[in-house]
């Protein structure tokens, strides 16, 4: 396969709004996430060459897939790309086999049926060659799909929500394949996925989309663990999403202090906020310590508040917590812990309860209310896995 990156900026005005700017490079597997109706799909349509949109270009490596200013565009059957359906969209009459050797027009017949076997076998699919689709498993029939993608020996693999139509087990099992699979082909992948934990897993890079622009895209960790926005926050699930005011910047003890209903927090230094403005702040609940009655550790320090027991949901070893940090108009703060540390610190409704908030883990964001009241109608957050 040859190596190639593609490079596609995307414009158009209806019927839906898309304006996005992608690049992928070869070996490199970029997931793009966000709500339904955000454009995923449409993008892997349009660099399949089966939607044209009004304005943009794709280039791969360099071949011109698309210019619509020069008028060019090529057939999809010329573009190489491999492609996993959402519903794989398999030939019921054909054995696995067959179809994988549809997909191979660019190779002699005589050479079909033995390379087709050797993509089945790299997608642990050896001895089920001569079964239909209907006599598969849905995680079989997805790696039939896969194999079909590959046996066209792409430039580009593209992925629409995959596994989306298999158990949680065998999706499991799916991606630690995928992940093997890339080792063997150095390609760019875009895959479409609504799951988060998925899109963390496997890719470099995430695209966090909504109503067709791209809001934010980096390293899964970044972008999970630094959200540019209060919207993006909520796209990717941050369920501990408040307001306050910058008061203080002490650079030489490396820290920021924020102002929250009354309270004085300590961030991490960021000097890039002007004293005074409004900010957004997100915490992980990976961050939040739960203090221990009768037995104080020394990260209860570190921006200690008080509260009341306002949520408590035990499942199973985990209990989920919300703690009202204030009067009844308060914000809940959500957080988990284990279900033997809420015995042991006698947690129920109405119980006070003391939590400290490390700084590393508070996330300071720029407002702009303008933007997110434009695009917060459709946000909701996307699904993690567990």
């Amino acid at each position: 396969m040859v190596d190639n990156d593609i490079r596609l900026q995307l414009h158009q005005s209806h019927p839906f709004p898309l304006d996005v700017e992608i690049e992928c490079r070869a070996g490199e597997l970029l997931a793009l996430v966000g709500p339904s109706g955000s454009g995923k799909s449409t993008i892997l349509r349009t660099i399949a060459g089966l939607h044209r949109p009004q304005a943009g270009f794709i280039q791969c490596g360099d071949e011109v897939w698309m210019d619509r200013q020069s008028g060019i565009h090529i057939p999809p059957q010329k573009r190489h790309t491999g492609f996993v359906f959402q519903d794989y969209a398999l030939f019921p009459h054909l054995s696995a086999l067959k179809n994988v050797t549809t997909a191979m027009g660019h190779l002699s017949a005589g050479k079909r049926d033995a390379k087709a076997h050797r993509f089945l076998e790299q997608v642990n699919l050896k001895g089920l060659e001569d079964r239909l689709p209907e006599q598969l498993s849905g995680g079989q029939r997805q790696r039939v799909a896969l194999a079909r993608a590959l046996a066209r020996e792409p430039k580009i693999l593209l992925l629409d929500e995959p596994f989306s139509a298999v158990d949680q087990v065998t999706r499991k099992k799916l991606q630690q394949e995928l992940a093997v699979l890339r080792r063997d082909i150095n390609i760019p992948i875009v895959l479409v996925t609504h799951d988060l934990e998925e899109a963390a897993t496997l890719a470099d890079r995430l695209y966090i989309l909504h109503k067709g622009q791209t809001l934010q895209n980096g390293k899964p960790a970044d972008v999970m663990q630094r959200p540019c926005n209060a919207l993006v926050a909520r796209l990717i699930g941050h369920s501990n999403i408040f307001s306050a005011s910058v008061e203080l910047h002490q650079a030489d003890q490396g820290i920021t202090r924020i102002r929250w209903r009354g309270l004085s927090l300590e961030v991490a230094l960021n000097e890039t906020i002007a004293l005074g403005s409004e900010v957004d702040w997100v915490i992980h609940p990976a961050h939040i310590i739960m203090h221990r009655r009768e037995r104080p550790s020394f990260g209860e320090r570190e921006n200690p508040v008080f509260g009341i027991v306002k949520e408590l949901l035990v499942l199973g070893e985990t209990t989920l917590i919300g703690l009202q940090l204030g009067g009844a108009d308060a914000p809940l703060l959500r957080f988990n812990i284990s279900s033997h540390n809420a015995r042991r610190n006698y947690l129920g409704i109405g119980s006070e309860a003391g939590v400290s908030l490390l700084s590393e883990g508070i996330h300071l964001m720029a407002q702009n209310r303008a933007k997110e009241k434009e695009l917060r109608p459709l946000c909701r957050p996307m699904m993690t896995s567990h």
